[in-house]
């Protein structure tokens, strides 16, 4: 049951947004009574922090993958790693809509937690761009941190325009964003 609240929670918030549901809601949809919810969930804020925790522990874990393989250049890494976070779109795009959208309701403790969590998984880009930069798979006359913030801040905003249904497949959003990474738009 759990679960299932989880689930359907996510689908309202992504439809509705966070602040609009309620959690009768919540009970309505899924055919329980708030004692059920409550069974579970102190709050409807618990409930939100459920789903942010489940994102992105989930995203690190997946991220501890690819940063173990040592048969992986690290440029084959980054295209992996960008490929996790698009492929997370189709799979997981709701989650990842009220993850990045609904962040705001989040309370000040909740907000920290998350936040390093985050900054964990920026770290681990960082550090294979600063191995890239080392190795000489990397330019090294740019700062890693400022190119890891772009690199995520162009791959992150992708869940709110990017149709993994559309035109454009996965694997060519992926390689599209790694062109621009490697080698920039100039002709």
């Amino acid at each position: 049951m759990r679960g299932r609240i989880l689930k359907e929670s996510i689908d309202l918030f992504d439809k509705k947004g966070f602040s609009k549901t309620s959690i009768q809601d919540i009970v309505d949809t899924i055919g329980v009574t708030k004692g059920t919810f409550y069974y579970y969930f102190k709050s409807k804020q618990e409930l939100l922090m459920d789903i942010h925790l489940s994102f992105i522990k989930e995203l690190l874990s997946e991220q501890e993958v690819t940063l173990k393989d040592e048969s992986l250049s690290n440029t084959v890494k980054i295209n992996n790693l960008i490929y996790l976070i698009i492929k997370d779109i189709k799979i997981q795009g709701k989650s990842a809509r009220v993850f990045n959208r609904e962040f705001r309701h989040l309370d000040d403790m909740q907000v920290k937690l998350i936040n390093s969590y985050r900054k964990e998984f920026r770290i681990n880009l960082q550090r294979l761009i600063d191995d890239g930069i080392e190795k000489g798979d990397f330019r090294n006359d740019l700062r890693s941190d400022i190119v890891i913030f772009g690199i995520l801040g162009m791959v992150n905003r992708s869940f709110n325009w990017y149709n993994p249904d559309g035109e454009v497949s996965e694997e060519e959003l992926v390689s599209t964003y790694m062109d621009i990474i490697l080698n920039g738009i100039k002709s």
